[in-house]
């Protein structure tokens, strides 16, 4: 229980910081945004260390702050492929539709971009070799996305994330020295043990030798 409520205050600091903090700002999609799709490689390499921190960074704020709009991850292991982004936007007057069937993420290629449905259009943005701010700079400018701004609340909620994460670090680094300590201990204990137990060997020999008339104790 105590991991499940670690990574939740990891996660509420790391989603509801305010518009002005580094690196990315949190944005609300547009009313016209209907769902997204990334293809990520499974590498950093050959210019794909930018989409996947977009992807590690700016896609849990998105959804936080978007919870209704789709968001699908597609990894690939296909290097020489672009990281792209795929976008599906409501034409002007189109309604909302719930009953369009949504892929899963896909660790293994497996969720390929549907094409759009009625009254969508698709618009990509290619992601590779550029640094995550400039694909969210790109992908507000093709959504229409606006940052937030924090209320009070939200600015209270991250400074209490703050202080318990903080409170957090010294609680464990308290932990980790008792837990060590007591290891210790429970090694010094299994010393002695072995050294009594040698002595207890070592004594009942010399008894044994004794009565053989083997030594003699001076």
């Amino acid at each position: 229980m105590v991991g499940v409520i670690r990574r939740l205050n990891k996660l509420t600091a790391k989603v509801a910081m305010p518009a002005s903090d580094p690196p990315l700002p949190v944005v609300t999609v547009a009313r016209h945004s209907a769902r997204l799709l990334l293809r990520l490689i499974d590498s950093i390499n050959g210019g794909h260390m930018g989409p996947r921190k977009f992807w590690r960074t700016a896609l849990p704020r998105l959804k936080y702050w978007n919870p209704a709009i789709p968001m699908i991850v597609n990894r690939i292991r296909e290097q020489e492929k672009p990281a792209t982004m795929t976008l599906y936007l409501r034409e002007p007057g189109a309604p909302v539709k719930t009953d369009v069937p949504q892929p899963s993420s896909s660790f293994d290629g497996l969720s390929k971009a549907p094409p759009p449905a009625e009254g969508e259009r698709i618009v990509t943005i290619n992601m590779s070799n550029r640094r995550s701010e400039a694909i969210l700079q790109e992908f507000m400018e093709k959504t229409g996305a606006v940052p937030v701004q924090p209320t009070p609340q939200d600015e209270m909620e991250l400074r209490e994330a703050e202080e318990r994460e903080a409170q957090g670090a010294v609680d464990r680094e308290r932990v980790k020295r008792e837990v060590e300590a007591e290891k210790r201990e429970k090694r010094m204990i299994a010393q002695a043990l072995s050294e009594a137990a040698a002595i207890k060997s070592a004594l009942r020999w010399f008894d044994a030798r004794r009565v053989l008339g083997e030594v003699t104790y001076f």
